[in-house]
């Protein structure tokens, strides 16, 4: 069964289906010009041979026509059947839809991704090489305009680059998505900050889950507050695991804090009372600032 991780990341994807041409344009595939982007079935079953099932399948149409089929797939983990299926997943895609056809793997582990982009030898002369976007090519999402023009993809930059060695970078990625998140609606909001903190949790538990305690964290969405106790909490009380969060929205003085707490270490009583008591074009101020600042007094600092 997928376990919550690879579900959340198929679901930016999933929401935004233009993420998918993006990322291959990044990485220099010929894309061709489309008007729009459909999902279809990703049952790719033949007549008879055994079942097929990708994660997702993505149609460019330009017109009336469809220019190219992009089959997505989140791997996070080595599967040594993958060399087999993947290259059945673009043969029968191509045959039933008369189109170009290629495949996009969507990974956030370095190794997964060298294994993942390897080419598959179908026979002489004939190989099959996948599109792989992972945490050495991902693009880094730094600016806040450009995180609000794609959020979706601004989210996959933070979960890409939360293992980065160049931890500053990585918390200017998480800021600017998790901001940017902040203006969507409430549902896609609530998960994609869970989502954020959720691939945080596996690149530094500790650091993270202290934070999210100091500031009674508790996650917005069903989908993720699912997912998250399914996945890492087994064998706790099943009245913990299923508690429901009592319809609090975070505000944005709470996302703030929780930002700043994040990038430089749990705060202080005495100066989380002080983000509380700004006003609200001072915490506009602080969102803004904390994206690039090298110190908390320096993001701070329109509070003085």
């Amino acid at each position: 069964m997928p376990s919550y991780l690879h579900d959340l990341l198929l679901l930016l994807f999933r929401n935004r289906h233009g993420s998918a041409a993006e990322l291959l344009r990044g990485l220099d595939a010929d894309v061709p010009e489309y008007d729009e982007v459909h999902a279809e079935s990703s049952d790719l079953t033949n007549l008879r041979p055994a079942e097929y099932r990708a994660d997702l399948v993505l149609f460019l149409i330009r017109g009336e026509h469809k220019v190219l089929g992009i089959i997505v797939e989140v791997q996070l983990g080595c599967d040594e059947d993958k060399p087999y299926t993947w290259p059945a997943y673009i043969a029968n895609l191509r045959a039933r839809h008369r189109c170009p056809v290629c495949l996009l793997v969507i990974t956030i582990d370095d190794v997964v991704a060298r294994w993942a982009e390897k080419s598959i030898e179908l026979g002489p002369g004939t190989c099959c090489t996948p599109w792989v976007v992972g945490p050495s090519n991902a693009p880094a999402v730094t600016e806040l305009q450009e995180a609000k023009k794609n959020v979706e993809l601004a989210v996959l930059s933070a979960i890409e680059h939360g293992r980065n060695n160049d931890i500053s970078l990585a918390a200017r990625i998480a800021s600017a998505a998790i901001v940017a998140s902040a203006d969507i609606d409430a549902e896609r909001s609530g998960m994609y900050i869970d989502l954020i903190l959720i691939s945080l949790l596996e690149s530094a538990p500790e650091a993270v889950e202290a934070t999210m305690n100091s500031l009674k964290y508790e996650y917005q969405s069903d989908f993720a507050r699912r997912y998250f106790f399914q996945g890492k909490a087994e064998g706790k009380e099943e009245g913990k695991a299923e508690g429901k969060a009592e319809g609090k929205a975070e505000g944005r003085v709470e996302l703030v804090l929780k930002l700043l707490a994040l990038r430089f270490g749990r705060l202080t009583e005495a100066m989380q009372a002080r983000v509380r008591g700004a006003e609200d074009a001072q915490i506009d101020d602080v969102a803004e600032r904390m994206l690039s600042a090298r110190t908390l007094e320096e993001a701070l600092q329109p509070l003085c």
